[in-house]
């Protein structure tokens, strides 16, 4: 049995066919299985132009939040920028420093400590931004559940005005000013953006309010680099700030962002999105889950290529650190795991797990066994902990289920993390355990492939990959397409990586040889035996200077 579900979409009724006239039926199949049947909206998805960004003023709290930075701006109030210690909020800082710095604002930038102040707004930060001189904070990817924070501000300020974007808590703090499009009154026709997206609508709308809107178009690869980084789905408005930033990346790029790729290895001109997902992101977020974020937020911000090298350089060393810490971590979780015996949900703790790379754990757990996954660090009084779930889980709504037991808890459907009381997690297990019992109690736990369509590879040799990419950037929410070729001959495969961990194929069909990776696939070897059936992507391999079409395969299994 293959490891993971084949899931075949539909296929498009011959009805529809017409409806989508000068592509091959593979891309019809592809354009179906992503509701692209109407020429209008066809079009505006393969364009990804500005008219995909809607109204900065139809965000809740928009014109309160302009009309109090304007004042600050005028009077030349210190304002500090409170982001948070990721790369979606690291890139939001970054945007709006350099927007109102650009409008000969006073700011600062202010990223807490994950280890020692953790998400969202601390009392204490505020306090000390207080004495510093500080009468306007804006916070970025942060701030919606700080309501007691909040409340305790407005006695002594400073004011504050919260943009973020995750999903708001019952209670709304009292600030200023409240930004989210996700707030039950909001008219805003695109709920997904990142925090940094968010944080660049605030710019945007504050710009537009004054004629110069044109001007933070620069700022659009921050935007990219955010938005991919914390996994917002490619669609909508999201689709025209990824390409435009992409643009720019490819084009020119920032020093920060240059001198990353250069120590990866990697030239400008091609970067996707996919480069964000696997190389930038991981970098960028490595500074904070060894040490502090502020070197990736200096990194984002310098116009000195000699300290863009020396930051860049340091990360490096950081990021195959982090690298390693995170196989050791995650080699312990298995064991735990295994120790436990697989149930529904995975929670594993201990007191040796790194703050910073629980979450990495988690999603590697998370990705093997396919069930929900929590890793805990945990103290003598308080723990904490980093949730990954699958999509059959909502993470989220599980943790707010189980409120009561935590000091603070936060995130998304599929990743979320909390601060509890030590003596809070037994009770935690238990209800979190009950409600994944049920939930998943008829659910195929492997994970789910959806496959575009079936096709024979001579029917997507030629200008096909081109074609496809009519429809990038491709992500969450827009995936790469996804095929299925059946009774394909394997003419040679062997064991590559140092580790042995991948395969690397030769794979036949009517007289045409194809290369193909399986990245991940090692411990398969001995089940390569033709003729096997496929299910993959397609990617340009570019090495040594040269570029060929092969196959990403994604599953294989012995050809029925």
């Amino acid at each position: 049995m293959s490891s993971k579900r084949w899931n075949l979409l539909p296929h498009i009724p011959d009805k529809l066919l017409d409806l989508i006239p000068g592509f091959p039926p593979f891309m019809a199949q592809i354009l179906f299985n992503r509701g692209l049947m109407d020429a209008a909206q066809l079009q505006s998805f393969i364009t990804a132009d500005r008219s995909l960004s809607a109204d900065p003023f139809l965000l809740p709290g928009m014109h309160q939040a302009v009309s109090r930075i304007y004042r600050a701006l005028l009077s030349g109030e210190t304002i500090a920028i409170y982001g948070d210690f990721d790369a979606d909020g690291i890139t939001a800082t970054a945007v709006l420093v350099k927007g109102l710095s650009a409008l000969d604002g006073k700011v600062i930038p202010y990223i807490p400590h994950r280890v020692t102040e953790g998400h969202g707004l601390k009392t204490t930060a505020l306090e000390r931004l207080r004495r510093q001189g500080v009468t306007l904070v804006i916070t970025v990817d942060c701030g919606i559940t700080g309501v007691s924070e909040v409340r305790k501000a407005r006695r002594a300020g400073p004011d504050i005005v919260i943009t973020d974007h995750h999903t708001p808590p019952d209670e709304i703090p009292q600030a200023f000013a409240v930004v989210d499009p996700r707030l039950a009154e909001s008219s805003y026709p695109f709920p997904d953006l990142a925090g940094v997206g968010v944080a660049y609508k605030l710019l945007q709308a504050l710009y537009l309010s004054i004629g110069r809107e044109e001007q933070i178009d620069e700022l659009t690869d921050l935007v990219a680099l955010g938005t991919v980084a914390d996994m917002m789905p490619l669609l909508g408005e999201n689709r025209y700030l990824v390409k435009r930033g992409l643009e720019i990346i490819n084009k020119s790029p920032r020093l920060g962002i240059l001198e990353v790729l250069k120590q990866a290895g990697v030239t400008p001109g091609n970067i996707t999105s996919e480069n964000i997902s696997w190389i930038i992101a991981p970098r960028i977020n490595t500074a904070s889950r060894l040490d502090h974020a502020l070197p990736s937020y200096e990194l984002m911000m310098t116009d000195s290529p000699d300290r863009a090298q020396t930051l860049a350089s340091w990360l490096e060393k950081k990021n195959t650190e982090r690298q390693k810490i995170t196989t050791s971590a995650t080699e312990k979780a298995r064991q735990q795991v295994i120790a436990d015996g697989i149930s529904p949900l995975l929670m594993v703790g201990d007191a040796g797990y790194p703050a910073g790379i629980a979450g990495l754990v988690a999603s590697r757990l998370a990705d093997e066994f396919y069930r929900p996954s929590v890793v805990i660090r945990t103290g003598n009084r308080t723990s904490s902990g980093s949730c990954r779930s699958i999509p059959e889980f909502n993470i989220i709504q599980a943790l707010n289920h189980c409120g009561h037991l935590f000091t603070q808890f936060g995130g998304h459907a599929q990743a979320a993390g909390f601060i509890i009381p030590t003596g809070n997690l037994s009770e935690l297990r238990k209800c979190l355990m009950q409600l994944a019992t049920v939930q998943l109690a008829d659910v195929d736990l492997r994970p789910r492939v959806d496959i575009d369509v079936e096709v024979r590879l001579p029917d997507i040799a030629g200008d096909a990959f081109e074609t496809m990419q009519q429809l990038a950037p491709f992500g969450q929410g827009n995936p790469s397409p996804v095929f299925i070729t059946r009774h394909v001959d394997v003419d040679n495969c062997r064991i590559m990586g140092n580790d042995g961990g991948h395969l690397r194929f030769s794979l036949r069909q009517d007289d045409m040889l194809w290369d193909a990776v399986g990245f991940g696939m090692g411990a398969s070897f001995n089940e390569t035996n033709s003729p096997i059936d496929i299910v993959y992507n397609l990617e340009i391999d570019r090495w040594g200077g040269e570029e060929r079409l092969r196959l990403n395969l994604i599953d294989f299994a012995p050809a029925e």
